[in-house]
């Protein structure tokens, strides 16, 4: 099988939780908007469908005759393929709880320095950002983080099950995004977030994550991403 990830190429943005699975499997994909002419090909596909599916927005999957969107919708459907996720049907639902509320994360973190419209750039909305900034590192981050340090205590090196899924693979993601977008933030919160801290570090020694994350397929975090590093939005 060899996958088809639709997905902006200038950025990591929400199609590098799917990579990361891609890439910790071992599986055969390619990342259509990077080759020559996939920019094209994926326009198409977002304007008149991939197969019977007309996807909302990238990222998209194709993986044979099926086409799969959402993000944590498709780490979902490549973890119970490639080995990444609990055989079991608890398991299975444990894990796609984990992801989805990871995905809520992801999109808290986006509208800090977006607060008002997507539509308009960042400068027009700094007093918003700000705000909104503000209360996402004295409440949200602590809520979100706390959260998948408690899942850790209750279930041991990893958030389900008894080894690495795609929902280890979407917290160590979410880790560095935040790391990269709120370093002042994040180095307060280390202390209490021992174990969600040692599970990043052990995601990116996994040799093929390692390999990855060493090739130039892993673009850097960058100022047009979801994870934004604006020091204003994170004094220390």
């Amino acid at each position: 099988m060899r996958y088809e990830l639709y997905y902006w190429p200038g950025i990591q943005g929400r199609g590098e939780f799917v990579r990361l699975v891609l890439e910790d499997a071992g599986a055969d994909y390619v990342d259509v908007a990077r080759e020559r002419g996939g920019m094209a090909k994926m326009t198409r596909a977002l304007d008149a469908g991939l197969g019977a599916l007309l996807p909302f927005a990238p990222p998209f999957l194709r993986a044979g005759a099926l086409v799969v969107a959402q993000t944590a919708n498709i780490t979902r459907f490549l973890g119970e393929r490639l080995g990444l996720a609990p055989r079991s049907e608890a398991g299975r639902l444990a894990a796609a709880t984990i992801a989805l509320t990871i995905a809520d994360l992801v999109a808290e973190v986006h509208d800090t320095h977006h607060p008002t419209t997507v539509e308009e750039a960042y400068e027009t909305q700094r007093p918003a950002a700000r705000a909104r900034a503000a209360a996402f590192r004295e409440h949200r981050l602590p809520k979100f983080t706390g959260w998948l340090e408690d899942t850790l205590a209750r279930n041991g090196d990893v958030l389900v099950g008894r080894s690495v899924g795609y929902a280890d693979l979407a917290a160590f993601q979410v880790v560095e995004g935040l790391a990269y977008a709120f370093p002042n933030a994040m180095k307060r919160r280390a202390l209490r977030i021992p174990k969600l801290l040692a599970l990043r570090d052990r995601i990116a020694a996994r040799p093929r994550v390692a390999a990855y994350l060493a090739s130039p397929r892993r673009l850097p975090f960058n100022d047009s991403d979801i994870f934004r590093r604006y020091p204003e939005l994170d004094p220390a």
